[in-house]
């Protein structure tokens, strides 16, 4: 694979708790090493968990590095898909830990997407008050859930209220295991590539415009370069903002409309990054109501499609359960709806003034053009 040597490091700056991305190819094999040079203990046994999609392919090698580096570590399993981000596979998961002899100098290894990410940082984050936590994501999407210590598990009613902030130690970002996702997937991740150059990077926008075909096909330095850029954007971020106290909220470009229609899709038809891919659509064209240029939605939508993401909100979706679902966001404060707003491309602001009517009039319009290609 070209580019094969080349390892990209980024630092999310939180003072002492500060930790690096590591992005490259290879990197699974040498998991042991990275552990020891971290610090991570040795005597303390470790708790890989991953799921069904996952575990063949990369749980093998990881665990391997890992025993020859002199780690015990015990494997946990859970399905794939966004049902596993729940309070009874939490359970699962805690006695697990405790079946394996966690202790509180024990790491929880998360080996997966984001939603394997989520639910076994939540883990850490609670287990004994808190235990050690390493993030190794397996796919696009996770280059943006994989760093800044968001974890949560689901309610029926809404996606991620059931949470904690718990930083990893470090993210270890292997791009061979990116080779074996699905197309849609792919997909579905370049949706949250792209957010931040929404949020934060005009430049980087124009360059995944043209880059395009290029992330599609997996090129490994263009998928290299992204996700490293991706990854800058979401670490400066963090670093100046860790518990969304303001700057942070903007990652949430999208989230508002697109986590939604993840709920009102029962976390099973939509991908996360579809819907998000339609949510930020959705805000694009709310900036349109607060006067901001109409060549925003239509940037926005055009690399979309570009992409091949979808750009509506299925016509079979009610609106009334997505405006429902907003409404348990946690985004929602005060009695207002708060939407992440790009004023243009590569900069966004927060609105907690955005009026119910305008948003259920852009969900009725997302419906109503479902079928217009």
């Amino acid at each position: 694979m070209a580019g094969e040597r080349e390892i990209r490091e980024l630092t999310v700056d939180l003072g002492e708790r500060s930790y690096p991305i590591y992005i490259g190819a290879g990197l699974l094999e040498r998991a042991g090493a990275l552990f020891a040079q971290r610090g991570l203990p040795v005597k303390s046994p470790l708790l890989l968990v991953t799921d069904a999609s996952v575990a063949d392919r990369y749980a093998g090698i990881v665990e391997s590095s890992l025993r020859a580096a002199g780690y015990a570590v015990s494997r946990a399993v859970v399905p794939s898909g966004e049902s596993s981000k729940s309070l009874g596979r939490f359970d699962d998961l805690i006695t697990a830990a405790l079946e394996a002899g966690l202790d509180r100098r024990s790491t929880v290894i998360a080996l997966g997407g984001g939603v394997v990410g989520d639910l076994a940082g939540f883990v850490a984050a609670t287990y004994m008050r808190g235990v050690r936590f390493v993030q190794i994501p397996t796919t696009i999407l996770a280059h943006d859930s994989s760093v800044g210590g968001k974890v949560a598990v689901n309610h029926r009613l809404a996606k991620n209220i059931i949470g904690a902030f718990h930083q990893p130690e470090f993210v270890l970002y292997d791009l061979n295991t990116l080779t074996s996702l699905p197309a849609r997937e792919v997909k579905s991740g370049l949706a949250e590539v792209v957010k931040h150059g929404l949020i934060w990077d005009a430049a980087f926008v124009e360059w995944c415009d043209s880059n395009a075909q290029r992330l599609l096909a997996l090129d490994p330095d263009a998928l290299g370069y992204a996700l490293y850029e991706g990854c800058k954007v979401k670490a400066a971020v963090v670093s100046r903002d860790e518990r969304e106290n303001d700057l942070r909220a903007i990652l949430n470009l999208g989230h508002t409309i697109g986590h939604a229609l993840e709920a009102v899709g029962r976390y099973g038809e939509l991908l996360h990054g579809e819907a998000i891919a339609i949510g930020m659509v959705g805000s694009a064209r709310l900036a349109a109501r607060f006067g901001y240029a109409g060549e925003i939605a239509e940037t926005t939508e055009r690399l979309f499609r570009k992409i091949g993401l979808p750009v509506r909100i299925p016509a079979g979706y009610d609106t009334e359960a997505i405006m429902k679902a907003m409404l348990h966001d946690k985004k929602f404060m005060e009695g207002q709806m708060v939407f992440v707003v790009p004023t243009a491309i590569g900069t966004v602001e927060i609105r907690s003034d955005v009026p119910a009517a305008w948003v259920r009039e852009i969900v009725e319009g997302l419906k109503e053009e479902a079928g217009v290609r």
